[in-house]
Formats: structure tokens, sequence, C-alpha cells
């Protein structure tokens, strides 16, 4: 059974991406020390709460650079969800500005509704389609425009050759991306119902 390592850095309630991981076949992990990285088969960082505290946290616990390392030595595919995928990119504003993994490329900007919109409201909160760009194995038998459940303020700005799927909200935000063996949405798989777990279970059979 692929072992998970679900990344706790003191900022989220990390039961329900643990539920969900076991769920899809995985045996999940809730950790907040390096040593137990170097283990795992998979790694999954989620995320809320402010970019800034949130990189100060890893930084702390010694958990930025075990991450880093383990995608870099070991080469364990991750998987970063709405925060832990701004986390990943090189740096933020949200609380300071504030240096990233630099495990994607991109910056974090806060989003802004086109036009004033009242339906753009900010944080997105909701169901919204996904349409992926390219083909991902993150992706496989989960069709074009399917519904998945986000809620976020800020968004990582992906240059194209890393821009997995896109949400139209705020014009066109990156909903996934990824690098290598390296992967991140934006939005929460683990409250997705079937098109999340779908996923979920993409990620493990990496």
């Amino acid at each position: 059974m692929t072992s998970v390592a679900i990344v706790d850095y003191g900022l989220c309630n990390l039961d329900s991406i643990r539920r969900a991981t076991e769920e899809c076949g995985g045996s999940a992990s809730v950790t907040s020390t390096p040593e137990s990285l170097e283990s795992a088969d998979r790694i999954i960082l989620p995320g809320v709460g402010s970019f800034a505290m949130a990189m100060t946290n890893l930084r702390d616990r010694g958990l930025a650079s075990a991450l880093t390392d383990a995608v870099n030595k070991r080469r364990t595919p991750l998987l970063g969800i709405c925060l832990g995928m701004q986390l990943l990119g090189e740096g933020g504003t949200e609380g300071g500005a504030c240096p990233g993994l630099g495990l994607l490329r991109g910056g974090v900007t806060r989003l802004k509704a086109i036009g004033g919109s009242v339906r753009e409201r900010i944080p997105h909160i909701g169901w919204n389609d996904v349409h992926p760009t390219g083909t991902s194995p993150l992706f496989d038998g989960i069709a074009p425009g399917t519904d998945f459940y986000f809620v976020h303020s800020y968004r990582l700005e992906s240059p194209p050759e890393e821009m997995l799927g896109t949400v139209t909200y705020c014009g066109e935000t990156v909903a996934a991306a990824g690098a290598g063996h390296v992967f991140a949405v934006q939005f929460h798989p683990e409250k997705s119902q079937t098109a999340g777990f779908r996923l979920l279970k993409n990620f493990l059979s990496l």
C-alpha cells in the first residue's frame, strides 16, 4: 500500500484529507517531523491561512528543507492543495513578502474581480468547472469541465508550461499546475466528491 505523508505545519485541520487519502487506497499519516518524509512514497502539502505564516512554520519545523530534499534528492511525488499549491511557488505577499519553496515557478497574487463583477466575490468559494490544459495523469478519467470545490483569495501565477488546468474566475486562474513529479491544485479534492477522489487516486498511482 502506498504510504502518504500529510504535512502538518500547525495551520489546518487535516482529518478530511487523511480520510479521503485512506478511502482512495493510501496509507496516510499526518506528520510534523522532517524525518517522516524520508520514507514516504507520496507527500501531500495541504493548507489554509496566510502564506507568510505557513512558510514561517514550515521553516521553523525543518519541513521546508525536508520537502525540497524529498522532491529534489529522492524524487518523491508531491501534491500541494490550496495554500499548499501556492507555497510551492517562488513567493507570495499575503502576510508580508516572503519566498516560497520554489518547487514550481511563479509568484502568488491576490484575486481581483474583473470589472467589479458582483458574481466574482473574493474569496472565491464554491464549485467551478476546471478545464485541463494539455494532458496530465492527474486528470486521467476526469472529463474537461468537471466541477471542483474552491476556497481561496490568492492564486499561483504559473507559466504556461507548468499549467495543468484552469478555472474561469477573476479571469483565467490556474487551477492545477505541475512540473515533473510535483503537482498542485488550487481546489480541494477531498471536498470535491467523486472527481476529487479520482484525482487523489490518480496521484497515488503515479
